[in-house]
């Protein structure tokens, strides 16, 4: 766990410290890190470095159910991403120039034909996609950059557009997905893709957004507002989760969001503090028993598993790795609950 434990102390120190040469890389590889985690991830590439990407135009799961639609391609597509991301992370951290080639490969696939419906839903697995940009961009082609800056860019933008439209129109801090988990996830997005692309205004609606929703998603007690609805740790798991990785791109400039707290009292890390006797074992939770939301009963009949029955801790590992870059007093649950580090935490630090 040493090695662990060092990636978070890196991810803690200030980036201000560390800045990687293209501003928008997050992911300054710690030799000792990748000593460790490299030889699992390039086992797990080295079959795929010739594998061609098959990327989707329009992808689509939230709200439906197992054959509904194009949900199962949509899964099975979107499988795609953390291959570039994987791939892009190798490469920085020494595994040769043949992972960059298929991170690239990837990457320009998907740029070129993936059509953004600005569904947070559908869209929150792109983050790998971010962290590849975020990696990759100096070393693309030139012109593949400049198309791939102005998409990403357009892309976020497009999502503050939709937000600050339903604002004007609505005036409703109660406006179901525009201050639920949905919100968080888009919230998510615009941080990353603004950090990736090192887009100041964007960057600014990001912040202003991510307080916003600070504001309007978490209790002062840290509970969110999903609970009351869903009665489900799933959906605390799924707001604090997106919450986490917009702190995480915000370090990138400098900047602690994880403790931010709201002219309500509220901050993501009230949000985690509310958590961790759930995910600590002392509390246990009866997931979905209450939820308001009949979808949730329909899933569960269809036999999604986690949409019913205790809440298994476990679950919350990776939010806790994540949160644990911010209270290191977090590492021994995250360590814990999932004793290998995500990727991100074991390999890329600033």
């Amino acid at each position: 766990m040493r090695s662990a434990l060092l990636a978070v102390m890196a991810l803690a120190l200030p980036l201000a410290a560390a800045r990687s040469a293209h501003a928008g890389d997050w992911c300054s590889v710690s030799p000792a890190e990748a000593a460790q985690s490299l030889p699992a991830v390039t086992k797990r590439l080295q079959p795929l470095l010739d594998s061609q990407p098959r990327p989707m135009a329009v992808m689509h799961t939230e709200g439906t159910l197992p054959h509904q639609g194009i949900r199962d391609q949509s899964i099975e597509a979107r499988k795609q991403l953390p291959i570039m991301r994987d791939a892009a992370y190798a490469w920085r951290a020494g595994a040769g120039d043949a992972y960059l080639t298929l991170s690239i490969r990837y990457f320009n696939a998907w740029a070129a034909v993936y059509q953004p419906n600005l569904n947070p839903i559908d869209e929150t697995n792109f983050d790998a996609f971010f962290d590849t940009y975020a990696v990759i961009a100096p070393r693309l082609d030139p012109a593949d950059r400049t198309k791939a800056d102005a998409f990403l860019r357009k892309w976020g933008r497009d999502i503050v557009a939709s937000v600050d439209a339903h604002n004007v129109v609505s005036q409703s801090p109660q406006a179901h997905t525009w201050d639920n988990n949905w919100q968080s996830h888009r919230v998510k997005i615009i941080t990353m893709i603004a950090a990736a692309t090192g887009d100041d205004a964007l960057f600014n609606d990001a912040r202003r957004l991510f307080q916003a929703q600070v504001a309007a998603n978490i209790k002062p007690d840290g509970e969110v507002i999903d609970f009351a609805e869903r009665d489900a740790l799933h959906y605390v798991i799924y707001d604090l989760e997106p919450f986490t990785q917009a702190a995480l791109a915000a370090r990138m400039r400098g900047e602690d969001w994880f403790h931010y707290t709201s002219p309500t009292g509220s901050s993501v890390a009230k949000g985690f503090a509310w958590l961790y006797p759930y995910a600590n074992g002392d509390t246990p939770h009866e997931e979905f028993k209450h939820s308001k939301v009949a979808f949730d009963a329909q899933r569960a009949a269809a036999g999604e598993k986690e949409y019913s029955g205790a809440f298994e801790p476990a679950r919350a590992g990776n939010v806790f790795w994540f949160a644990s870059a911010f209270e290191p007093s977090y590492l021994p649950l995250a360590q814990r609950l999932k004793p290998e580090a995500p990727l991100f935490i074991a390999m890329c630090g600033n």
